[in-house]
Protein backbone atom coordinates (compact mmCIF):
# COMPACT_ATOMS: atom_id res chain seq x y z
CA UNK A 1 0.00 0.00 0.00
CA UNK A 2 1.01 3.24 -0.75
CA UNK A 3 0.85 6.79 0.75
CA UNK A 4 0.26 8.45 -1.99
CA UNK A 5 -3.08 10.47 -1.79
CA UNK A 6 -5.41 12.27 -3.94
CA UNK A 7 -6.94 15.91 -2.77
CA UNK A 8 -10.41 16.44 -4.64
CA UNK A 9 -11.45 19.64 -4.11
CA UNK A 10 -14.59 20.53 -5.40
CA UNK A 11 -18.19 23.11 -3.95
CA UNK A 12 -20.50 20.41 -5.48
CA UNK A 13 -21.14 17.63 -2.69
CA UNK A 14 -22.90 15.52 -4.61
CA UNK A 15 -20.48 15.80 -7.92
CA UNK A 16 -17.55 15.23 -5.11
CA UNK A 17 -18.67 12.10 -3.26
CA UNK A 18 -19.74 10.56 -6.61
CA UNK A 19 -16.05 11.15 -7.98
CA UNK A 20 -14.27 10.05 -5.21
CA UNK A 21 -16.31 7.01 -4.43
CA UNK A 22 -15.22 6.38 -8.31
CA UNK A 23 -11.77 6.86 -8.19
CA UNK A 24 -11.57 4.65 -4.75
CA UNK A 25 -12.94 1.57 -7.14
CA UNK A 26 -9.33 2.41 -9.07
CA UNK A 27 -7.23 1.89 -5.96
CA UNK A 28 -6.69 5.38 -5.26
CA UNK A 29 -6.70 6.80 -1.73
CA UNK A 30 -8.86 10.38 -1.84
CA UNK A 31 -9.32 13.35 0.55
CA UNK A 32 -12.43 15.11 -0.27
CA UNK A 33 -12.54 19.33 0.38
CA UNK A 34 -15.46 21.50 -0.11
CA UNK A 35 -12.90 24.60 -0.49
CA UNK A 36 -9.23 25.03 -1.18
CA UNK A 37 -7.94 26.37 1.93
CA UNK A 38 -7.49 23.10 3.71
CA UNK A 39 -5.85 22.00 0.92
CA UNK A 40 -2.94 24.36 1.22
CA UNK A 41 -2.30 23.26 5.12
CA UNK A 42 -1.78 19.72 3.84
CA UNK A 43 0.96 19.93 0.52
CA UNK A 44 4.46 20.92 0.71
CA UNK A 45 7.98 20.20 -0.52
CA UNK A 46 7.48 16.03 0.48
CA UNK A 47 3.92 16.12 0.22
CA UNK A 48 3.60 12.61 -1.81
CA UNK A 49 0.03 12.90 -4.27
CA UNK A 50 -1.63 14.90 -6.87
CA UNK A 51 -4.50 17.76 -6.22
CA UNK A 52 -7.56 17.76 -8.88
CA UNK A 53 -9.72 21.11 -8.41
CA UNK A 54 -12.71 22.26 -10.25
CA UNK A 55 -11.80 25.57 -11.22
CA UNK A 56 -15.09 27.73 -10.78
CA UNK A 57 -15.67 27.81 -7.05
CA UNK A 58 -16.55 30.34 -4.56
CA UNK A 59 -13.25 32.26 -1.87
CA UNK A 60 -10.24 30.64 -3.66
CA UNK A 61 -11.01 29.13 -7.10
CA UNK A 62 -8.88 26.60 -9.43
CA UNK A 63 -6.27 29.14 -10.82
CA UNK A 64 -5.84 30.36 -7.03
CA UNK A 65 -5.44 27.36 -5.93
CA UNK A 66 -2.61 26.71 -8.79
CA UNK A 67 -1.19 29.11 -7.99
CA UNK A 68 -0.74 29.01 -4.56
CA UNK A 69 0.16 25.43 -4.68
CA UNK A 70 3.30 26.53 -7.45
CA UNK A 71 4.55 29.32 -4.56
CA UNK A 72 5.12 25.86 -2.37
CA UNK A 73 6.21 23.52 -4.65
CA UNK A 74 5.86 23.71 -8.48
CA UNK A 75 6.35 20.16 -9.12
CA UNK A 76 3.31 19.13 -7.06
CA UNK A 77 0.96 17.78 -10.33
CA UNK A 78 -2.50 19.63 -10.29
CA UNK A 79 -5.25 18.73 -12.22
CA UNK A 80 -7.93 21.12 -13.19
CA UNK A 81 -11.70 19.82 -14.01
CA UNK A 82 -13.55 22.76 -16.40
CA UNK A 83 -17.01 23.17 -17.65
CA UNK A 84 -17.51 24.14 -21.35
CA UNK A 85 -17.10 27.29 -21.24
CA UNK A 86 -13.74 27.17 -19.03
CA UNK A 87 -11.65 25.06 -21.50
CA UNK A 88 -9.79 28.35 -23.36
CA UNK A 89 -8.78 29.71 -19.39
CA UNK A 90 -7.84 25.84 -18.74
CA UNK A 91 -5.19 26.26 -21.64
CA UNK A 92 -4.12 29.22 -20.14
CA UNK A 93 -3.82 27.64 -16.45
CA UNK A 94 -1.22 24.28 -18.54
CA UNK A 95 1.00 27.53 -19.47
CA UNK A 96 1.03 28.26 -16.34
CA UNK A 97 1.93 25.23 -15.07
CA UNK A 98 -0.96 22.74 -14.23
CA UNK A 99 -0.33 19.14 -15.11
CA UNK A 100 -3.66 18.56 -17.19
CA UNK A 101 -7.27 19.54 -17.56
CA UNK A 102 -10.41 17.32 -17.72
CA UNK A 103 -13.86 18.86 -19.73
CA UNK A 104 -17.17 17.93 -18.04
CA UNK A 105 -18.35 15.81 -18.50
CA UNK A 106 -15.85 13.05 -17.77
CA UNK A 107 -15.41 9.44 -17.08
CA UNK A 108 -13.71 7.93 -13.76
CA UNK A 109 -11.50 5.95 -16.10
CA UNK A 110 -10.11 8.88 -18.00
CA UNK A 111 -9.33 10.90 -14.40
CA UNK A 112 -7.88 7.67 -13.20
CA UNK A 113 -5.65 7.33 -15.74
CA UNK A 114 -4.72 11.00 -15.71
CA UNK A 115 -4.12 11.10 -11.97
CA UNK A 116 -2.17 7.41 -12.17
CA UNK A 117 0.10 9.21 -14.64
CA UNK A 118 0.55 12.26 -12.35
CA UNK A 119 0.99 10.49 -9.36
CA UNK A 120 4.35 8.37 -10.85
CA UNK A 121 5.42 11.65 -12.00
CA UNK A 122 5.29 12.83 -8.62
CA UNK A 123 6.95 9.75 -7.40
CA UNK A 124 9.65 10.19 -9.42
CA UNK A 125 10.76 13.62 -8.90
CA UNK A 126 10.61 12.57 -4.95
CA UNK A 127 12.61 9.83 -5.90
CA UNK A 128 15.56 11.83 -7.06
CA UNK A 129 14.85 14.48 -4.40
CA UNK A 130 15.90 11.59 -2.03
CA UNK A 131 18.63 10.38 -3.83
CA UNK A 132 19.96 13.97 -3.83
CA UNK A 133 19.40 14.39 -0.35
CA UNK A 134 21.35 10.98 -0.04
CA UNK A 135 24.37 12.15 -1.92
CA UNK A 136 24.44 15.10 -0.33
CA UNK A 137 25.39 14.43 3.37
CA UNK A 138 21.52 14.06 4.64
CA UNK A 139 22.61 13.04 7.85
CA UNK A 140 25.03 15.83 8.51
CA UNK A 141 21.59 18.34 7.91
CA UNK A 142 19.52 16.38 9.96
CA UNK A 143 22.20 16.88 12.49
CA UNK A 144 22.27 20.61 11.54
CA UNK A 145 18.74 21.23 11.66
CA UNK A 146 16.75 18.15 13.83
CA UNK A 147 13.26 18.24 13.70
CA UNK A 148 10.57 14.82 12.56
CA UNK A 149 7.74 17.55 12.00
CA UNK A 150 6.84 17.63 8.76
CA UNK A 151 7.32 21.01 8.17
CA UNK A 152 11.43 20.43 9.06
CA UNK A 153 10.84 17.23 6.97
CA UNK A 154 9.81 19.95 3.92
CA UNK A 155 12.52 22.80 5.08
CA UNK A 156 15.49 19.76 4.90
CA UNK A 157 13.83 18.91 1.37
CA UNK A 158 13.91 22.61 0.31
CA UNK A 159 17.47 23.06 1.24
CA UNK A 160 18.42 20.10 -0.79
CA UNK A 161 16.81 20.87 -3.84
CA UNK A 162 18.32 24.65 -4.02
CA UNK A 163 20.80 24.45 -2.69
CA UNK A 164 22.57 21.97 -5.39
CA UNK A 165 21.46 25.10 -8.11
CA UNK A 166 23.27 28.19 -8.06
CA UNK A 167 19.73 30.51 -7.85
CA UNK A 168 19.79 33.16 -5.24
CA UNK A 169 18.32 32.66 -2.44
CA UNK A 170 16.01 34.23 0.16
CA UNK A 171 15.60 33.01 3.87
CA UNK A 172 12.81 34.55 5.99
CA UNK A 173 12.54 33.53 9.44
CA UNK A 174 12.59 34.68 13.49
CA UNK A 175 14.63 35.92 15.35
CA UNK A 176 17.07 32.90 16.27
CA UNK A 177 15.28 30.12 14.54
CA UNK A 178 18.24 29.22 12.27
CA UNK A 179 18.12 31.57 9.12
CA UNK A 180 22.17 31.63 9.17
CA UNK A 181 22.17 27.32 9.86
CA UNK A 182 20.18 26.94 6.88
CA UNK A 183 22.17 29.94 4.67
CA UNK A 184 25.46 27.56 5.73
CA UNK A 185 23.80 24.50 4.88
CA UNK A 186 23.19 25.89 1.22
CA UNK A 187 26.40 26.61 0.74
CA UNK A 188 27.87 23.63 2.43
CA UNK A 189 25.74 21.50 0.28
CA UNK A 190 26.48 23.70 -3.21
CA UNK A 191 29.77 23.41 -5.72
CA UNK A 192 30.83 26.02 -3.66
CA UNK A 193 31.19 24.46 -1.12
CA UNK A 194 35.63 24.72 -0.78
CA UNK A 195 35.03 28.72 -1.74
CA UNK A 196 34.62 31.77 0.75
CA UNK A 197 31.41 32.30 3.16
CA UNK A 198 31.51 35.83 3.90
CA UNK A 199 28.61 36.57 5.96
CA UNK A 200 27.85 40.37 5.88
CA UNK A 201 25.17 42.10 8.99
CA UNK A 202 23.76 44.79 6.83
CA UNK A 203 22.18 46.05 10.59
CA UNK A 204 25.91 46.54 11.56
CA UNK A 205 27.58 47.79 9.15
CA UNK A 206 28.45 51.70 9.70
CA UNK A 207 26.46 53.60 7.55
CA UNK A 208 29.36 55.95 6.53
CA UNK A 209 31.67 53.27 5.26
CA UNK A 210 29.26 50.39 4.09
CA UNK A 211 30.04 51.27 0.50
CA UNK A 212 33.46 50.74 0.88
CA UNK A 213 32.94 47.53 2.85
CA UNK A 214 30.95 45.89 0.24
CA UNK A 215 32.43 47.07 -3.11
CA UNK A 216 36.00 47.81 -2.13
CA UNK A 217 37.99 50.95 -2.83
CA UNK A 218 40.89 52.20 -4.69
CA UNK A 219 43.71 54.53 -2.97
CA UNK A 220 42.57 57.95 -2.03
CA UNK A 221 38.75 57.48 -3.56
CA UNK A 222 38.24 59.28 0.11
CA UNK A 223 40.09 61.08 2.70
CA UNK A 224 41.99 58.00 4.67
CA UNK A 225 41.94 55.85 1.93
CA UNK A 226 46.00 55.08 1.87
CA UNK A 227 45.94 52.10 -0.01
CA UNK A 228 43.10 50.06 -2.80
CA UNK A 229 41.28 47.05 -0.59
CA UNK A 230 39.20 44.50 -1.48
CA UNK A 231 35.40 44.89 -0.87
CA UNK A 232 33.56 41.51 0.95
CA UNK A 233 31.95 41.22 -2.62
CA UNK A 234 35.44 40.83 -3.88
CA UNK A 235 36.77 38.63 -0.95
CA UNK A 236 33.69 36.16 -1.44
CA UNK A 237 34.48 35.84 -5.43
CA UNK A 238 33.92 31.77 -6.30
CA UNK A 239 31.66 31.15 -3.04
CA UNK A 240 28.55 32.69 -1.50
CA UNK A 241 27.74 36.05 -0.10
CA UNK A 242 25.35 36.05 3.39
CA UNK A 243 23.47 39.09 3.44
CA UNK A 244 21.76 39.24 7.27
CA UNK A 245 18.78 41.10 7.32
CA UNK A 246 19.06 42.58 3.99
CA UNK A 247 15.93 44.85 5.30
CA UNK A 248 18.64 46.42 7.19
CA UNK A 249 20.40 48.18 3.47
CA UNK A 250 19.67 51.70 3.15
CA UNK A 251 17.64 52.50 0.44
CA UNK A 252 20.13 54.64 -1.63
CA UNK A 253 22.27 51.62 -1.53
CA UNK A 254 19.65 48.90 -2.49
CA UNK A 255 20.16 50.09 -6.29
CA UNK A 256 23.53 49.52 -6.34
CA UNK A 257 23.30 46.33 -5.04
CA UNK A 258 20.60 45.47 -7.83
CA UNK A 259 22.61 46.25 -10.47
CA UNK A 260 25.69 44.08 -8.93
CA UNK A 261 22.72 41.02 -9.14
CA UNK A 262 21.67 41.11 -12.39
CA UNK A 263 24.96 42.21 -13.96
CA UNK A 264 27.28 40.24 -11.79
CA UNK A 265 30.03 43.43 -12.03
CA UNK A 266 31.08 45.54 -9.30
CA UNK A 267 33.00 49.25 -8.89
CA UNK A 268 35.30 50.01 -6.21
CA UNK A 269 34.92 53.47 -5.12
CA UNK A 270 37.25 55.70 -7.05
CA UNK A 271 37.52 53.41 -9.91
CA UNK A 272 35.71 53.31 -13.02
CA UNK A 273 36.81 49.24 -13.81
CA UNK A 274 34.58 46.96 -14.02
CA UNK A 275 35.57 43.97 -11.71
CA UNK A 276 33.26 40.60 -12.92
CA UNK A 277 31.90 38.95 -9.26
CA UNK A 278 31.39 34.88 -9.76
CA UNK A 279 29.14 34.32 -6.19
CA UNK A 280 25.99 33.24 -5.07
CA UNK A 281 24.02 35.50 -2.85
CA UNK A 282 21.81 34.35 0.09
CA UNK A 283 20.04 37.07 1.75
CA UNK A 284 18.05 36.81 5.46
CA UNK A 285 15.35 38.50 6.90
CA UNK A 286 13.22 38.53 9.99
CA UNK A 287 10.59 41.39 8.73
CA UNK A 288 8.08 41.02 6.10
CA UNK A 289 9.92 42.69 3.38
CA UNK A 290 6.81 42.66 0.90
CA UNK A 291 5.52 45.20 4.08
CA UNK A 292 8.92 47.15 4.10
CA UNK A 293 8.15 47.58 -0.22
CA UNK A 294 4.78 48.63 0.51
CA UNK A 295 5.75 51.43 3.61
CA UNK A 296 8.45 52.76 0.53
CA UNK A 297 11.69 51.12 2.82
CA UNK A 298 12.57 48.33 0.20
CA UNK A 299 12.70 48.15 -3.49
CA UNK A 300 10.19 46.13 -4.96
CA UNK A 301 12.40 45.31 -7.89
CA UNK A 302 15.22 44.07 -5.29
CA UNK A 303 12.70 41.61 -3.69
CA UNK A 304 11.39 40.06 -7.03
CA UNK A 305 15.28 39.58 -7.67
CA UNK A 306 16.11 38.13 -4.69
CA UNK A 307 12.89 35.49 -4.15
CA UNK A 308 13.53 33.38 -7.13
CA UNK A 309 14.29 30.65 -4.52
CA UNK A 310 12.42 31.45 -0.78
CA UNK A 311 12.89 29.51 2.28
CA UNK A 312 10.75 29.80 5.04
CA UNK A 313 12.44 28.66 8.91
CA UNK A 314 9.58 27.85 10.80
CA UNK A 315 9.38 29.32 14.92
CA UNK A 316 9.46 26.96 17.60
CA UNK A 317 5.61 27.65 17.80
CA UNK A 318 4.97 26.28 14.60
CA UNK A 319 7.11 22.51 15.54
CA UNK A 320 6.21 22.28 19.29
CA UNK A 321 6.34 18.51 19.01
CA UNK A 322 10.03 19.12 17.78
CA UNK A 323 10.96 20.70 21.39
CA UNK A 324 11.70 17.43 23.41
CA UNK A 325 13.98 16.37 20.67
CA UNK A 326 16.03 19.50 19.69
CA UNK A 327 16.68 20.17 23.76
CA UNK A 328 18.43 17.31 23.96
CA UNK A 329 19.88 17.43 20.59
CA UNK A 330 21.31 21.12 22.05
CA UNK A 331 22.09 19.79 25.67
CA UNK A 332 24.26 17.01 23.28
CA UNK A 333 26.16 19.58 21.60
CA UNK A 334 26.77 21.92 25.02
CA UNK A 335 28.21 19.02 26.53
CA UNK A 336 30.86 18.32 23.88
CA UNK A 337 31.45 22.05 23.50
CA UNK A 338 32.13 22.29 26.99
CA UNK A 339 33.78 19.66 27.44
CA UNK A 340 31.30 17.92 29.90
CA UNK A 341 30.05 14.52 30.11
CA UNK A 342 26.59 13.49 28.70
CA UNK A 343 23.81 14.04 31.37
CA UNK A 344 20.88 12.58 31.48
CA UNK A 345 18.10 14.71 31.32
CA UNK A 346 15.60 14.24 33.87
CA UNK A 347 11.86 13.95 32.12
CA UNK A 348 10.29 16.78 33.91
CA UNK A 349 12.79 19.03 32.76
CA UNK A 350 11.61 17.77 29.41
CA UNK A 351 8.18 18.23 30.12
CA UNK A 352 8.73 21.74 31.51
CA UNK A 353 11.07 22.37 28.34
CA UNK A 354 8.07 20.78 25.51
CA UNK A 355 5.16 23.17 27.25
CA UNK A 356 6.94 26.86 28.01
CA UNK A 357 6.91 29.94 25.48
CA UNK A 358 10.30 30.18 23.38
CA UNK A 359 9.80 33.60 21.77
CA UNK A 360 13.74 33.39 21.05
CA UNK A 361 13.00 30.39 19.17
CA UNK A 362 16.82 27.78 18.83
CA UNK A 363 19.04 30.45 20.10
CA UNK A 364 16.81 31.62 23.09
CA UNK A 365 16.94 27.69 24.17
CA UNK A 366 20.35 27.07 23.39
CA UNK A 367 21.29 29.25 26.06
CA UNK A 368 19.29 27.61 28.13
CA UNK A 369 20.57 24.40 27.16
CA UNK A 370 23.87 25.72 27.66
CA UNK A 371 23.03 26.79 31.25
CA UNK A 372 22.21 23.58 32.39
CA UNK A 373 24.82 21.52 31.51
CA UNK A 374 26.99 24.30 33.33
CA UNK A 375 24.80 23.93 36.34
CA UNK A 376 24.23 27.60 35.91
CA UNK A 377 20.64 28.46 37.10
CA UNK A 378 19.06 24.76 36.15
CA UNK A 379 15.54 26.60 37.22
CA UNK A 380 15.31 28.91 34.61
CA UNK A 381 14.09 25.70 32.22
CA UNK A 382 11.12 25.78 34.00
CA UNK A 383 11.03 29.36 33.95
CA UNK A 384 7.47 30.71 31.95
CA UNK A 385 6.42 27.13 31.55
CA UNK A 386 2.77 28.00 31.79
CA UNK A 387 1.42 28.29 28.36
CA UNK A 388 -1.90 29.91 27.15
CA UNK A 389 -4.11 30.33 29.84
CA UNK A 390 -7.09 30.81 27.90
CA UNK A 391 -9.12 27.93 26.00
CA UNK A 392 -11.28 25.02 27.22
CA UNK A 393 -9.61 22.60 29.98
CA UNK A 394 -10.09 19.26 27.60
CA UNK A 395 -8.00 20.65 24.92
CA UNK A 396 -4.95 21.72 27.79
CA UNK A 397 -5.29 18.53 29.77
CA UNK A 398 -5.07 16.19 26.09
CA UNK A 399 -1.82 19.54 24.94
CA UNK A 400 -0.31 18.61 28.39
CA UNK A 401 -0.95 14.84 27.82
CA UNK A 402 0.72 14.43 24.78
CA UNK A 403 3.72 16.51 26.03
CA UNK A 404 4.43 13.89 28.73
CA UNK A 405 4.28 11.24 26.33
CA UNK A 406 6.28 12.59 23.94
CA UNK A 407 9.00 14.06 26.24
CA UNK A 408 8.99 10.48 28.25
CA UNK A 409 9.76 8.81 25.00
CA UNK A 410 12.57 11.52 24.18
CA UNK A 411 14.42 11.32 27.27
CA UNK A 412 14.20 7.26 26.98
CA UNK A 413 15.48 7.09 23.55
CA UNK A 414 12.89 5.75 21.88
CA UNK A 415 12.28 2.47 23.81
CA UNK A 416 9.21 2.10 24.86
CA UNK A 417 8.56 -0.39 27.83
CA UNK A 418 10.49 2.42 30.18
CA UNK A 419 7.49 4.80 28.86
CA UNK A 420 4.88 2.75 30.27
CA UNK A 421 6.49 1.35 32.93
CA UNK A 422 7.29 5.32 34.03
CA UNK A 423 3.82 6.62 33.25
CA UNK A 424 2.12 3.55 35.16
CA UNK A 425 -0.15 2.82 32.16
CA UNK A 426 -0.52 -0.80 30.11
CA UNK A 427 1.68 -1.01 26.76
CA UNK A 428 -1.91 -1.34 25.49
CA UNK A 429 -2.49 2.37 26.43
CA UNK A 430 0.24 3.83 25.22
CA UNK A 431 -0.01 2.96 21.55
CA UNK A 432 -3.32 4.06 21.62
CA UNK A 433 -2.33 7.55 23.20
CA UNK A 434 0.36 7.68 20.78
CA UNK A 435 -1.54 6.98 18.04
CA UNK A 436 -4.10 9.37 19.05
CA UNK A 437 -1.63 12.22 19.06
CA UNK A 438 0.38 11.48 16.56
CA UNK A 439 3.65 10.61 18.16
CA UNK A 440 6.10 8.51 16.83
CA UNK A 441 9.17 6.66 19.24
CA UNK A 442 11.52 8.49 16.51
CA UNK A 443 11.31 11.55 18.11
CA UNK A 444 14.55 10.27 19.73
CA UNK A 445 16.83 11.96 16.60
CA UNK A 446 18.04 10.53 13.31
CA UNK A 447 21.75 9.23 14.80
CA UNK A 448 19.80 6.53 17.49
CA UNK A 449 18.34 2.74 15.41
CA UNK A 450 15.76 1.45 17.06
CA UNK A 451 15.26 -2.59 17.29
CA UNK A 452 11.23 -3.36 16.60
CA UNK A 453 11.98 -6.23 19.49
CA UNK A 454 13.74 -4.24 21.85
CA UNK A 455 10.11 -3.16 24.02
CA UNK A 456 9.68 -6.99 23.97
Amino acid sequence: MTDQRVLLVDDEEELRRSTAQALELFGLSVQTFSTADPVLELIGFSFDGVVVTDIRMPGIDGMTLLHRIRELDPEIPVILVTGHGDVQLAVKAMREGAYDFLEKPFTPQHLAGVIRRALDRRGLVLENRRLRAVAGKRDDLEARLPGRTQIMVDLRYRIRAIGATDADTLIIGDTGAGKEVVARALHDISPRASRPFIAINCAALPENLIESELFGHEAGAFPGAIRARFGKFEHGRGGTILLDEIGSLPFDLQAKFLRVLQERVITRLGSNELVPLDVRFIATSKVDLEAEVAAGRFRADLLYRLNVATIHVPSLEQRRADIPLLFLHLVREAAARFGRDDMEVPPDVISSVAQREWPGNVREMRNAADRLVLGLEAATVDAGAGRDVNGRLAEKVAAFEKNIIASAIAAHGGALRPVYEALGISRKTLYEKMQKYGLDRRILGPDQVLDEDRDL
